[in-house]
């Protein structure tokens, strides 16, 4: 509190998009063309075309199941709310259930994951990026968490631990992309809006507010 104001720290830890920014290998890369210009036509319009697992974004469980809900039906108070940081830096390629005993997770809460994938960055894709162990998931699941996120394009094994991820999209809105590099570890409110689109994901802007 100073002067009778709360003073808060906004942290955006979303992905720029951008033509050269980093996909995961197999995927489209966004393309950005612009249509109409101000010296041809008085204003600046453009066409962008990308995956919808592009970046920062939000999964839904028809991405795996035809017939499931999209992206545009997760819980709006998935997107809001109290959150806890928790740093994992120290984990050198799996993350296992005793890595988040420590943290006592609590039901309805929102979580992100913060990994040495965050320090490395999004500069190239990692093929040696932190990821998820099913012991991992089900504690995560089993502890209630409502809202999960994750400091990479995916949250489970290459190639593999594809129980991971159906465990996670299944039970908790997932938020894969996030940058966490210079978050430390603690409470934030956590603030993320997924465009509003009737298919498997939707890009995201992710936010975090400490006061």
């Amino acid at each position: 509190m100073n002067g009778g104001f709360i003073l808060r720290q906004f942290f955006d830890v979303s992905l720029p998009i951008t033509e050269e920014m980093v996909i995961h290998p197999g995927k489209p890369g966004p393309s950005i063309k612009r249509y109409s210009s101000v010296s041809r036509d008085k204003v600046n319009e453009s066409i962008l075309t990308m995956g919808s697992h592009t970046g920062t974004h939000v999964e839904s469980r028809l991405h795996l199941r035809n017939g499931r809900e999209s992206a545009a039906d997760l819980p709006l108070d998935h997107f809001y709310g109290k959150c806890r940081v928790f740093d994992l830096t120290l984990v050198e390629s799996e993350i296992h259930r005793q890595d988040l005993e420590e943290f006592e997770i609590g039901p309805e809460e929102i979580v992100l994951l913060k990994t040495r994938n965050s320090a490395l960055g999004y500069v190239k894709f990692l093929e040696n990026y932190i990821y998820l162990r099913i012991d991992a998931a089900e504690y995560l699941v089993n502890a209630g968490v409502k809202t999960l996120g994750f400091d990479y394009l995916s949250i489970k094994k290459p190639e593999g631990d594809d129980e991971v991820r159906e465990l996670l999209i299944n039970n908790t809105t997932l938020f894969l992309g996030l940058n966490l590099a210079g978050i430390p570890e603690g409470e934030y409110t956590f603030i993320g809006l997924p465009l509003r689109i009737d298919t498997d994901g939707a890009p995201a802007r992710v936010i975090l507010v400490k006061e």
